[in-house]
């Protein structure tokens, strides 16, 4: 795992070429702190800070191949590069490590743009073509790793993070209005835009080719959607087996490691079964495992991790935290997140993987993605019982069922039928909409944005316009296909797997891997009937059939319980730390510019006056907390880093690395 970035052309001698690259890799050094290396040549300077997982003798980036003509540098795993090797090896390919690495560059000399789709892995990467002056970059199917550039003065930039691009003369740093906007409705902007003017995200599945100062962006894989075409024909039991099959195989390919592999449990089903495949395929060996536990009972699941420990009989590590933490960390939070969030979500997270780094362990498995594939989120039990009540809209029980789907909100809990209503109720009977199952959530978090500064000019409607750009993909899929799709496509890539997943933990350089999101175990879920997932309002019903004889009955059995960290408890209060008040200030948010004064005013004063605030108002809190945070980092008080500060690359020679 590493951190990686780049720029086409030069600054002018080695000497300047490469303190810009050395500074770029600086800003992003806890991504691979164990070595830095750096390629530079007339076209393009290439430069990696290692954070050294696989051949850590000889795994050195960049790195050439044998001829000298293609460069690499690479952030992430090839967990197939065994069996890739093999294959490259019977066409006669050399090498000189025992990488990945060299495996993923050898596979792109030989086959092209065509080696990402034999590819089993999470990764973003960058070749240099030095005959064809060409760069391809490339990032994995779902997203887990990150990979953003930005065009201007007809050079291409790119690295792992934005801050990194930042680091680049002249590159200018201002936030997009627009796409804030769609960070207060979908929970991220949309790919391939990010809430910075002139950064673009390389989306998910996607390819760049850079050639002649034109930019080719193509798509080589998307998440698969349930058709009957595709339809699993087996029994429960077939699918149980099979599951079962892909998921200890992909738990297999995510051990390969030079170094100790962990486990978090958070006391969930997912990560239970992960950490269960691992015990069986390394029964002898120490497995170490790493939860969370909250101050407030509400969000603690330590009776259900301590089953799963007493079970596997692991060395198990807990890190706590409570509201004082949230409060204290919740800046480096956004930092690494580099954008604005509306949940404190991210802050435990980090604080667990620091944990991790302080065990000295680099890699850990977690179970993000089962909910997506397999039907965990309440959102979807949330669209089947609306689907149901649009049928009898009039009806005065069936909005109920909705009480009792959140019961860690305690406004829900006790709604009248009357309340519930106008709660759920928002477009109700548009059950046609191919966008159905998250209409309310985007209505509800998109009330944020009336909080913003009025612009000039007509503001696009984005839930609109993602209605009609979905709605000939999606038109013959089953409702809960469609919500499984929107899910993946917006919320897993841009929140989940990036603010909760590569940013906390590469913060602490420490390597998640998601043997959920194994692309074998994504499309063979895609392919299983709706009552295999989501059974009635019986959640992963596939999951925990098939692993109901191997789990803890009480972790199989317990309802689905959303992770979730305090929202607004841990800023308003008397001992909440000096930066909030600032950040909260009419002055500030003046001179932010995104939000309107009197809007926060009046958040503010209903936060602090009512004994139980709504979910979106603390969201709407969260929000402003991090907009303006991430508004003074990068914007206002943003930094380049220094000459004495930066940080001293190996550059690695090669037949065109002198100018």
């Amino acid at each position: 795992m590493c951190g990686i970035a780049g720029f086409t052309g030069n600054t002018g001698s080695v000497k300047t070429t490469k303190r810009i690259l050395d500074k770029m890799l600086t800003r992003i050094r806890y991504r691979g702190p164990d070595e830095a290396g750096a390629f530079i040549s007339n076209d393009v300077s290439l430069g990696s800070v290692r954070l050294s997982i696989i051949d850590i003798a000889s795994g050195h980036q960049p790195l050439c191949d044998d001829s000298g003509r293609f460069w690499i540098t690479f952030n992430g795993e090839i967990f197939n590069y065994l069996e890739l090797r093999k294959v490259l090896e019977k066409k006669g390919c050399r090498f000189s490590t025992n990488s990945d690495t060299e495996v993923l560059l050898l596979a792109y000399r030989e086959f092209g743009s065509k080696c990402l789709s034999m590819l089993n892995g999470q990764f973003a990467f960058a070749v240099w073509d030095t005959k064809e002056k060409s760069l391809f970059l490339a990032r994995d199917r779902v997203g887990i790793r990150p990979l953003f550039y930005t065009h201007q003065n007809s050079r291409l930039v790119f690295a792992s993070e934005i801050k990194s691009i930042f680091e680049f003369p002249d590159v200018v740093r201002k936030l997009n209005y627009n796409a804030l906007r769609q960070t207060f409705t979908f929970w991220t902007a949309l790919s391939p835009h990010t809430v910075f003017d002139g950064i673009t995200e390389l989306p998910p599945g996607h390819f760049l080719e850079y050639k002649q100062q034109q930019i080719n962006v193509e798509k080589y894989w998307e998440p698969a959607i349930n058709g009957f075409d595709n339809r699993f024909k087996g029994s429960l039991d077939d699918a149980g087996e099979e599951l079962g099959y892909l998921l200890n195989d992909a738990v297999k390919l995510r051990l390969r490691a030079d170094v100790p592999v962990g486990s978090y449990l958070s006391g969930g089903l997912d990560s239970a079964v992960i950490a269960s495949i691992i015990r069986q395929n390394s029964p002898e060996g120490l497995l170490q495992t790493f939860s969370i536990g909250f101050s407030e009972e509400e969000y603690d699941e330590g009776t259900f991790q301590n089953k799963m420990v007493e079970q596997l009989k692991t060395q198990h590590h807990k890190a706590y935290c409570d509201s004082t933490d949230i409060s204290k960390f919740f800046p480096s939070a956004v930092w690494h997140s580099e954008t604005p969030v509306l949940r404190t979500a991210p802050v435990p997270m980090f604080l667990l993987s620091r944990l991790v780094r302080q065990n000295n362990i680099k890699v850990v498995m977690t179970g993000e993605g089962a909910d997506e594939m397999l039907g965990g989120y309440n959102l979807f039990k949330e669209m089947m019982i609306r689907r149901f009540w649009a049928k009898d809209p009039d009806s005065k029980y069936r909005p109920l069922l909705l009480s009792k789907l959140y019961p860690y909100l305690p406004r829900l809990r006790k709604m009248s039928p009357s309340a519930l209503k106008m709660f759920f109720g928002y477009r109700l009977n548009d059950v046609d909409s191919v966008i159905y199952s998250h209409l309310l959530r985007w209505h509800n978090t998109s009330r944020i944005t009336k909080m913003m500064v009025p612009v000039a000019g007509e503001v696009p409607d984005f839930v609109e316009q993602l209605e009609s750009e979905w709605t000939p993909l999606l038109a013959g899929s089953s409702s809960l296909a469609k919500a499984q799709y929107i899910e993946t496509r917006i919320f897993m890539s841009g929140y989940l797997l990036s603010s909760q997943g590569d940013r906390m933990a590469m913060a602490n350089s420490v390597e998640g891997r998601y043997p959920f999101l194994d692309h074998r175990v994504m499309e063979f879920c895609a392919t299983l009937p709706d009552e295999f997932k989501l059974n009635g309002l019986k959640e992963k019903f596939l999951l925990k059939y098939r692993y109901k004889n191997q789990l803890p009955h009480e972790v199989v059995t317990r309802s689905k319980q959303a992770y979730r960290a305090p929202l607004h408890t841990p800023f308003l209060n008397e001992q909440s730390d000096a930066y909030v008040r600032n950040m909260l200030s009419p002055e500030l948010t003046q001179a932010a510019g995104v939000f309107q004064p009197k809007a926060i005013d009046l958040l503010l004063r209903k936060l602090t006056r009512e004994q139980t605030s709504s979910e979106v108002d603390q969201m709407a809190l969260v929000a402003v907390l991090s907009t303006h945070l991430l508004w003074q980092q990068f914007i206002r008080d943003f930094t380049p880093i220094s000459d004495h500060d930066v940080l001293k690359t190996e550059l690695r020679n090669g037949v065109t690395s002198s100018l």
